[in-house]
């Protein structure tokens, strides 16, 4: 971890550099072996809707969506256990993060054109923990709201190697990603976002 500018934008606390172009790299070839071991799917909502992103996670849980709704459950939807959180990516927890460790690390990948609407995290089944982001690769364009929908929000370019972490006030209100720079980081060969989301499942199974 490198010295860090720290904004704080309606409670969302965002370190941006806070991993540099090493480190990066690093983490991308961990998660790199995650995705191999449980590959990346395209989840659908409870309607039946394709999602934009791809998706996969490591950890005791992982968050999964499709039409039974939003849930964290201990396997891939292959059928395998989820394989575990690579320990750069814990350190990332550890250095911003409480000390208990956390269940489930969600990685979501955005190609071309890929984005994720307003929404909250609150399936975990307390809120006390906060939710700690990682981006690398292209530059996305981050949205933040309110806990209740509507109202005013802000925008913030995240640049790889940035922070968020959701916590406090901040950690039910609305967020999403409006859309990324594509071929902005050279970090991904074909370009695209990785977006790494720690969080506590307080009642997964």
């Amino acid at each position: 971890m490198q010295p860090v500018q720290v904004l704080n934008v309606r409670g969302f606390v965002v370190h941006k550099g806070f991993l540099d172009v090493t480190a990066q790299a690093a983490v991308l070839g961990d998660l790199r072996r995650v995705i191999a071991a449980a590959p990346l799917v395209h989840p659908v909502t409870a309607g039946g809707r394709a999602m934009s992103v791809r998706m996969t996670s490591a950890g005791r849980v992982g968050w999964v969506s499709d039409r039974r709704g939003y849930r964290y459950e201990p396997r891939h939807p292959g059928g395998a256990p989820w394989p575990a959180v690579p320990e750069r990516v814990l350190d990332i927890w550890r250095s911003l993060g409480p000390g208990r460790l956390p269940d489930c690390c969600l990685i979501n990948f955005y190609g071309e054109g890929a984005r994720m609407g307003l929404h909250q995290d609150r399936d975990e089944g307390e809120f006390d923990w906060p939710v700690i982001s990682l981006s690398l690769g292209d530059a996305g364009l981050f949205r933040m709201g309110n806990v209740q929908k509507g109202g005013s929000t802000e925008s913030l370019w995240l640049e790889s190697g940035d922070v968020v972490v959701m916590g406090g006030a901040a950690r039910l209100a609305h967020h999403g990603v409006d859309r990324i720079r594509f071929g902005s980081s050279r970090l991904l060969p074909r370009g695209g976002r990785v977006n790494v989301t720690l969080r506590v499942v307080a009642d997964a199974p």
